[in-house]
């Protein structure tokens, strides 16, 4: 009888153990279903993130017109609390400081420094069809934060001269778009890689799927941010380039993969979206769209000049006139017609129309750039291709066009690195990289970029200041 007993029991153990496991399986399952995302690596702390987002955001704040609406700024702020809310534990850091600001100007743009400043333009609420279109764009914005990408690209460069003081308005030009964003580059001391640096695909594709994620626990459609995703797309095909897009490369298939990231998550409970139609009124009777205040962002011309000449406009071969220049470490000579435009750690020299605003964002076209960078080897090649590596690491369409050269600068090995890029004007720009070093170590670099159809013209001018370079250092 307890034989009889014992063998009931262990078969009714099994039973519930096999149901258990079944139940666990489930589980298991129903949990792996959800996309997990492997953060990037990253030599920041949190701290570092929120003092870096701090001082960006008071740059963009003297830099773009804010709108100064009660309703408006507790609307976008209700939305950014409800993503807040249900962010990962373990990514959302306890020293990050959330602010969600709206912005007065018409692009379909928003953007989110490191440590947690988010600012929404306009443009997004104009272009949305709904609350959840709006939601999922801050969503995706609100996971480049939790995921730390902005320090992530900092890292990735490789350059530990990136120190904290000096990439704040780096990672605002990283992750800014338009004018102000530029403007915020151009005053860092970040140099070339301010100018190439935004977003890699493969970051934009994590802060879809986390964003996706962030969406549904909050109580919205996550596909709405796809649709969102092809309201922007459709902006580019016509002759206007969203601003949103040129920090924000398109991973591709993004309806489909995030559609498929919809299909495995559980939406938590509804949002009340009533107050979406009340806001985009408000938005919509708001006076027009200013664009950024160019006098307020960093001064990088002499004399405080924002712009030299208008971008896109024809640019005069150089008239064959010469001036002396000296930029503490290095002499060189430049046309005599071309304008000084100063950096922190850096200073170009730029023909008419080769830079200001075009379409929105700030752009340098041609010209040549002269700067320092503390690099990651004493070894030149090494060093040089380093800090090559991390700029196309978050600027894929950034490719060499030729193998590199080795030749001297004022009697110092040097490297001459060719390289091609998209240009603003269309079709690819020829940027040249000209790199040595220093006695303190420094890499010193002399830059060129053209867009290819202007190549031939501005050649000889490259070819005379190249050949001018004499380093001053003391040796």
């Amino acid at each position: 009888m307890r034989a009889h007993y014992t063998a009931e029991n262990m078969h009714r153990r099994a039973s519930i153990a096999a149901a258990l496991a079944a139940l666990t399986a489930f589980i298991t399952v129903g949990v792996s279903a959800q996309t997990q995302i492997k953060l990037p690596k990253n030599k920041y702390t949190p701290e570092q993130d929120v003092e870096l987002g701090r001082k960006a955001a008071a740059e963009v704040r003297q830099t773009y017109p804010i709108i100064k609406d009660d309703a408006i700024s507790s609307y976008l702020a209700k939305l950014g609390d409800r993503l807040v809310a249900v962010a990962p534990p373990e990514l959302n850091q306890k020293v990050y400081e959330y602010s969600f600001t709206p912005v007065n100007l018409k692009e379909i743009n928003a953007f989110a420094l490191p440590g947690g400043p988010m600012f929404v333009q306009r443009g997004m609420f104009d272009a949305a069809a709904s609350e959840g279109e709006v939601v999922g764009v801050m969503a995706h914005e609100l996971s480049h934060v939790l995921l730390r990408h902005g320090t992530a690209n900092a890292t990735k460069a490789e350059n530990p001269w990136l120190q904290l003081g000096q990439i704040a308005g780096a990672l605002g030009g990283a992750v800014v778009g338009g004018a102000a964003g530029s403007a915020i580059a151009q005053g860092s001391q970040f140099g070339l890689g301010t100018v190439l640096l935004r977003y890699s695909r493969d970051f934009e594709k994590q802060a879809d799927i986390l964003g996706s994620q962030l969406m549904a626990k909050a109580g919205y459609d996550p596909r709405a941010l796809a649709h969102m995703f092809e309201t922007i797309a459709a902006e580019s095909k016509g002759n206007r380039d969203p601003q949103w897009m040129s920090s924000h490369p398109d991973p591709g298939n993004r309806t489909a993969y995030i559609t498929k990231e919809a299909e495995s998550l559980t939406l938590g409970p509804a949002a009340d979206t009533s107050g979406f139609d009340t806001i985009k009124s408000k938005f919509a009777a708001l006076p027009a769209p200013t664009k950024p205040n160019a006098r307020n962002a960093p001064a990088n011309a002499a004399n405080g000049a924002a712009a030299v000449g208008t971008p896109g406009e024809p640019v005069s071969a150089p008239t064959g006139q010469l001036r002396n220049v000296n930029g503490g470490v290095f002499q060189a000579s430049v046309p005599d017609e071309w304008t000084a435009l100063k950096g922190n750690r850096s200073i170009r020299f730029v023909p008419k129309n080769g830079y200001g605003e075009l379409k929105g964002q700030t752009v340098f076209t041609h010209g040549v750039e002269f700067g320092l960078v503390r690099p990651s080897s004493r070894d030149l090649r090494e060093a040089t291709n380093l800090w090559l590596n991390g700029i196309h690491e978050s600027n894929p369409e950034l490719r060499k066009t030729a193998e590199q050269r080795m030749f001297q600068i004022s009697q110092r090995s040097a490297i001459e690195t060719p390289l091609a890029n998209a240009s603003p004007l269309g079709g690819d720009e020829l940027v040249n990289v000209y790199t040595t070093f220093l006695v303190d170590g420094s890499l010193f670099y002399f830059l060129t970029v053209v867009p290819e159809a202007d190549a031939q013209k501005l050649q000889p001018a490259f070819r005379q200041i190249e050949q001018s370079i004499r380093l001053t250092d003391a040796r």
